[in-house]
């Protein structure tokens, strides 16, 4: 039986592996550009695409109609980004952070450093930073950028205060700084193929941090940037490719930030990445492997982003230039708000499950209601235990509304997620399927998994700024299964999965019912863990444990060490299979599964676990809701599944006589939750996100039963008063 069993476990890797591998020669369809011969990169900070019109900075304005250009992630080490920190990124293509002078505990509360001087062709605060870097455990290689150009041969031209640093080479050498002159002015900026200007970054006077001092007035700053920007155009090399950047943040708070390109490979358009794979949409990265890719050089495997490319527009018309503007203040705009909306959502909702929880515990001991009102209590109780299971996917639902364009941005979000949540409940609710107890949970699982595969499958759209999915300014990543998605994607395939194999289960079709469960983990699986599509290295492995429980359950078999042991190793097998296919794509094209693959064979492995596992340990530590609601949810489910005859899981029974799977699955949801925040970085969010939609529908079945017992109750009662 053992050897059958791992036969059949490997056989199902391997078909899933093959789903997975045969299609891991995707890449975007644009190509990097041919090197021009000379690249400029323009660098400031401060400014957003919210700043720019054409009134207020012609020159950005010019470049945004006759450039290419998208929103750009500036995320560093910490939650706000510091000149410095965005120079030292641009040199290393990763993420790297200066130390901050001042002894505030968080660093985001400490001003930002002030540009070191260059002594001798030597950053002399270079010893500092590669320290701090060290210290930071993001791997990052400072001076890979001016490593890069003298191995190739090319020199390089850095324009102070911040350009040296990001010019600098590995041992903080730079032979050609340069600073503005006292009247404002640049010297000859042609001589070398690769140079980097610094034109100032905007700090402003109310975001910046105590200690630091801000001389002029936002407005004033702006436009002087954008006169210096001017200035560098017109003495830039003829026939080299522009990039104008804002490298950080104006002060204490993140929001994103503005890249534009212009020249011989960079038209009117947007810009490209395949880092993110969103059209629009870059990061701090990108600037390094596309600088190096523009003067014809290989991008080292260390970068962190990918070359950007254009996608060309018509033609660069004033209203076509509008409509780009309009397009990248949308990005900024919903990102900024939705990152200020998403803690305090959290903390409702975390808190309202706590209060179903004891509203749940209220009613089953008949602390709430007589039993005259018992039928319209657990009627109330039903109907909102199925709304709340619907708010999670009518988060995502609710960027179908451009809600961050009204003046009231909490107000416009409620509403539009009040709207899909009153949809999707009155569907659960009133359909066929309600005449079963688990008619309404299969409903809202169907509905969250195929919205959450079709947006993963179609290129991540709604999770882009949403208030439970992926935050453009945090710069987890851009497209595929964040870990909030990821809970709710499993916590709705289980439970459909048991739903269905219930319902096949009854029939007696037992083969059925497990294939049937195969068939949507198989599709869960590749969509979650597929490169070009949810690119999660850590789902599957958590995912496939669960659903292996639910197929053996619905055939009537036990879990037995040897049958663990083989899925164990089929995950395995899978992992390792999916995540070598990806590294076997080019360094630009591979994905966190692919990048890993390659921190392992360059030892750096270990740093990555390290600061996944203290990601995790701070976010347990630190955040109330979560950490309430992690351990409530898990007990509640934990306690109904070892205390078969307690007061609560008694409602229970009448369900699991009806649904002959609904207990494997609730076990096969623990262990896939429980395994997913054990080996995600961040994973105490996915027990938490995953209960905000089980337990309300597992509520809703235990309500279920109880009303068909009170209104048998109320019904024999009637009778009985009119003998």
């Amino acid at each position: 039986m053992l050897r059958r069993t791992l036969a059949v476990t490997v056989a199902l890797a391997t078909v899933l592996a093959g789903f997975l591998l045969g299609a891991l020669t995707w890449a975007p369809d644009a190509t990097a550009a041919e090197p021009s011969g000379a690249v400029v990169v323009v660098g400031t900070g401060g400014i957003s695409w919210s700043d720019v019109s054409e009134e207020a900075t012609p020159n950005l304005w010019l470049l945004l109609r006759d450039g290419s250009s998208a929103a750009l992630s500036v995320r560093s080490v910490y939650t706000n980004t510091c000149p410095a920190d965005g120079w030292l990124g641009l040199s290393a293509g990763g993420r790297a952070a200066a130390p901050r002078p001042g002894d505030a505990p968080n660093p985001v509360e400490r001003p930002c450093p002030a540009p070191p001087e260059v002594v001798d062709g030597v950053v002399s605060d270079w010893p500092a930073y590669e320290e701090a870097a060290a210290a930071e455990r993001f791997d990052a290689e400072l001076g890979l950028l001016g490593d890069s150009a003298a191995a190739g041969g090319l020199c390089l031209k850095a324009i102070a205060p911040w350009g040296p640093v990001g010019g600098a080479r590995s041992d903080g050498s730079i032979d050609r700084p340069v600073a503005w002159s006292s009247e404002g002015m640049l010297e000859d900026l042609n001589g070398c193929p690769v140079t980097l200007v610094d034109v100032g970054s905007l700090r402003d006077p109310d975001e910046v941090a105590e200690g630091e001092t801000v001389t002029a007035s936002r407005e004033e700053q702006l436009t002087a940037i954008d006169t210096r920007i001017g200035q560098v155009i017109d003495g830039g090399p003829n026939g080299a490719d522009y990039l104008v950047a804002s490298l950080s943040d104006a002060g204490t708070s993140e929001r994103l930030q503005m890249v534009v390109a212009r020249g011989p490979h960079f038209g009117p358009g947007v810009l490209v990445s395949s880092s993110t794979r969103q059209a629009g949409l870059a990061q701090a990265q990108d600037l390094t492997a596309t600088a190096l890719t523009a003067v014809g050089l290989p991008v080292p495997d260390a970068v962190g982003g990918a070359p950007l490319t254009s996608e060309p527009a018509p033609d660069n018309s004033q209203g076509r230039a509008e409509d780009r503007l309009t397009h990248l203040v949308d990005y900024d705009e919903a990102s900024h708000d939705v990152h200020d909306l998403v803690e305090p959502f959290f903390t409702v909702f975390a808190y309202g499950q706590l209060v179903i929880y004891l509203l749940v515990l209220l009613v089953w001991k008949g602390r709430i209601g007589s039993e005259r009102s018992r039928v319209t209590v657990l009627s109330r109780v039903r109907v909102l235990a199925v709304a709340a299971a619907s708010v999670p996917v009518s988060t995502f639902l609710a960027n179908l509304i451009p809600w961050w364009r009204f003046p009231f941005e909490m107000l416009a979000i409620v509403a539009s997620v009040g709207l899909f949540v009153a949809i999707i409940a009155t569907v659960a609710l009133r359909g066929p399927w309600r005449h079963w107890s688990l008619g309404p949970m299969a409903v809202v699982s169907a509905t969250t998994m195929v919205v959450l595969a079709v947006d993963v499958i179609t290129g991540s759209r709604l999770q882009l700024s949403s208030l439970m999915g992926l935050q453009p300014v945090v710069a987890g990543r851009f497209y595929g299964m964040g870990n909030s998605t990821f809970a709710l994607f499993a916590t709705a395939t289980i439970l459909l999965s048991t739903a269905v194999s219930s319902m096949l289960v009854l029939a007696g079709r037992r083969r059925a019912a497990a294939v049937a469960v195969v068939l949507l983990g198989a599709f869960a699986v590749v969509v979650d863990g597929a490169p070009f599509w949810g690119a999660d290295g850590g789902g599957p492995p958590a995912l496939i444990p669960g659903l292996a429980y639910l197929v053996f359950a619905s055939l009537g078999l036990r879990m037995t060490w040897g049958r663990a042991f083989a899925v164990l190793l089929g995950v395995v097998a899978l992992f390792f299979l999916v995540a070598g296919g990806d590294w076997l794509r080019a360094p630009a094209d591979r994905s966190h599964l692919g990048r890993f693959i390659q921190a392992i064979l360059d030892g750096n492995a270990m740093d990555i676990v390290v600061r996944k596992g203290q990601q995790n340990l701070d976010i347990l530590l630190g955040n109330a809701p979560l950490t309430l609601l992690v351990p409530a949810a898990l007990l509640f489910v934990i306690y109904m599944l070892a205390r078969p005859t307690s007061w609560g899981s008694r409602a229970m029974q009448r369900s699991y006589a009806q649904a002959p799977t609904l207990r494997a699955g609730l076990i096969a949801l623990l262990i896939t939750l429980t395994i997913g925040f054990l080996i995600n970085d961040s994973g105490v969010a996915i027990p938490a996100v995953g209960a905000t939609l089980a337990v309300p529908l597992i509520v809703s079945v235990a309500m279920y039963d109880l009303l068909d017992e009170a209104r048998a109750v109320a019904v024999t009662r009637s009778a009985r008063r009119r003998r």
